[in-house]
């Protein structure tokens, strides 16, 4: 594996750099983001901005990683573990697979469980869409979608207006939000849209 080029990708979706690791929940959140999506990996020792700081002890490291995964996460998962020197400096990198039993939740400092997604570099609290997402993706069977009138009226919108949520979705549609939100779960795991959070709401484009 060549880390030095794994870095300089930046993070992203299926990778995250920790310089260390501070709390059990924190990186419960990270692991469970990864299973819940198309899985990653996680750089223990590389800083935010992608230096090299290499972990002081890899024996802590990886046992606090592995207490999180099996305690904070449920259900529970299983990291694989990889050492890498870098300019005499250890990297631990952490895999984690794309899990077969999605939804997992992490457990925050409040002692409640959570389910986490990976967009772009962040481990974004999912919604309840994006939950339904994630559980249909684990038993999707080369879903094929069928145009009707709600996906053309989506589309229209979109090209228009080029984001929408769900209640825009289902004003426009006169669809109830339940019929509106199993949509755009289709059309997301069919690749066609995306959902993206921002502080004050949850919208959905096009993928280009």
């Amino acid at each position: 594996m060549n880390i030095k080029k794994l870095i300089l990708q930046g993070e992203g979706t299926t990778l995250d750099f920790k310089k260390t690791i501070t709390s059990n929940e924190k990186i419960a959140k990270s692991l469970v983001a990864f299973a819940n999506n198309k899985g990653g990996q996680l750089l223990i020792g590389v800083a935010d901005d992608g230096s090299i700081k290499g972990v002081k002890s890899e024996d802590e490291e990886r046992y606090m990683i592995t207490k999180s995964a099996h305690q904070f996460c449920r259900p529970a998962i299983e990291p694989e573990f990889e050492e890498i020197y870098v300019d005499d400096k250890l990297v631990l990198v952490v895999k984690i697979q794309p899990s077969d039993t999605k939804p997992h939740y992490a457990l925050d400092e409040n002692k409640k469980w959570w389910v986490y997604f990976r967009v772009q570099d962040k481990s974004l609290l999912a919604s309840k869409i994006i939950v339904d997402v994630i559980k249909k993706s684990g038993d999707q069977n080369g879903q094929l979608i069928s145009y009707t009138d709600y996906e053309k009226k989506l589309f229209e919108y979109l090209g228009q207006q080029g984001r929408i949520t769900l209640k825009e979705f289902s004003k426009i549609t006169r669809s109830s939000y339940k019929k509106a939100q199993k949509v755009l779960v289709n059309l997301i795991i069919s690749g066609v849209i995306q959902p993206h959070t921002s502080e004050k709401e949850e919208y959905f484009t096009s993928i280009q």
